[in-house]
């Protein structure tokens, strides 16, 4: 048990007797009024976020949370395989636990699983990754009086809106949390 107030972003907390991350937090005191902390919370298990109020003394129960970086292999019919880059071991993952991970996953791409009490939680991406255009129609000369932008689809299958002037074989750099272009790679 810990006190709210020594809470951090990224913690793993359980929260009505389920697990959760801590997104954010911020610590309140109003005018005359007692101290609290405000969280938002993400819960492990079904994705859905929350907010929580806690009073600043109040105790939170801590869940043990491991984080570990592996590789990811290759995709096939019995789901995502993966490797572990210091025992070499596999660890395979089906379709529904790698959710919309998917559409970043290219070779030997790095990702942080979550382990919450020994059994894996999720699967985390780096905020940006670099992803090769297979598909992007020509530009329209002519059309760039405003910031315009056209369809591309990446290596992965996924598509996006990507500026004018990006042709086919270029590699852009993408932002896993919403899926827009940052720029060129």
């Amino acid at each position: 048990m810990a006190n709210a107030n020594d809470l951090r972003k990224g913690m793993c907390i359980r929260y009505n007797s389920n697990p959760a991350i801590v997104l954010e937090i911020m610590h309140r005191t109003p005018g005359n009024l007692r101290a609290f902390v405000q969280l938002i919370i993400r819960y492990i298990g079904t994705g859905k976020s929350a907010d929580v109020r806690y009073g600043s003394t109040d105790k939170v129960e801590l869940v043990d949370v491991e984080r570990k970086k592996i590789d990811y292999s290759y995709k096939d019919t019995s789901g995502y395989h993966f490797m572990d880059p210091e025992t070499y071991e596999t660890i395979s993952f089906d379709e529904s636990f790698v959710g919309g991970v998917r559409d970043y996953l290219t070779e030997n791409q790095r990702v942080e699983v979550l382990y919450v009490e020994g059994k894996a939680a999720s699967l985390e991406l780096p905020s940006t990754v670099i992803l090769t255009v297979t598909e992007s129609p020509e530009g329209v000369r002519g059309d760039s009086a405003n910031n315009v932008q056209k369809a591309a689809v990446l290596e992965t299958g996924k598509g996006i809106q990507v500026p004018l002037f990006i042709k086919e074989g270029e590699k852009i750099k993408v932002n896993t949390e919403d899926g827009s272009y940052l720029g060129r790679a």
